[in-house]
């Protein structure tokens, strides 16, 4: 692990994200400013500025910013779906090259739990996310809560997803809870 990502692939890595992230979110808030300029209210009804709910409270044509949210959405997620894809492969074939079973079954455990977290995190991104384009019957109070757990969940919950996986603090669980 430690001579594959060294701290040049790691800074390198990080740039990337940081500048992927700058690409796609800078015209979002061009769309916004430039394009949208009648707002029914200047209230936004959830918890934090999300890109749709600021959309929403325009009273103007917001197809472009609609498709635009769209494309985003796609692009990072495909985009990490396929390289998280193409790693799992080359991890899986590296796995079940190993000679000892006990060596293959905590690599695919390990794995395993890294592909939940991952799952947990972009099913509900796109549960959100669909439900604010497409999703117009459904209240506005289900729209915030969804936002609210997409936003709240992976990060509560990785922790104590990888925690769990220790030995030590697995056992300090269990004597907690158990009498």
């Amino acid at each position: 692990h430690a001579t594959i990502f060294t701290h040049q692939l790691v800074i390198q890595i990080g740039t990337v994200v940081i500048v992927r992230a700058a690409i796609l979110v800078a015209p979002c808030l061009v769309l916004i400013k430039c394009r949208l300029k009648l707002y029914h209210t200047t209230v936004i009804s959830h918890s934090y500025c999300e890109h749709m709910a600021i959309v929403k409270l325009a009273a103007e044509n917001v197809q472009v910013n609609k498709i635009y949210g769209l494309f985003v959405a796609f692009t990072v997620a495909g985009f990490d779906l396929t390289i998280t894809t193409l790693s799992y492969i080359q991890i899986l074939t590296t796995v079940f090259g190993l000679p000892q079973k006990e060596a293959r079954f905590k690599a695919l455990d390990t794995c395993i739990t890294h592909i939940c977290v991952f799952l947990q995190f972009y099913l509900l991104g796109f549960f959100s996310f669909f439900t604010h384009r497409f999703g117009s019957h459904i209240p506005p109070y289900i729209h915030i809560l969804f936002s609210s757990i997409y936003l709240l969940v992976p990060p509560f919950l990785n922790p104590l997803v990888y925690g769990l996986k220790v030995k030590q603090i697995r056992s300090y669980v269990v004597k907690i809870f158990s009498p």
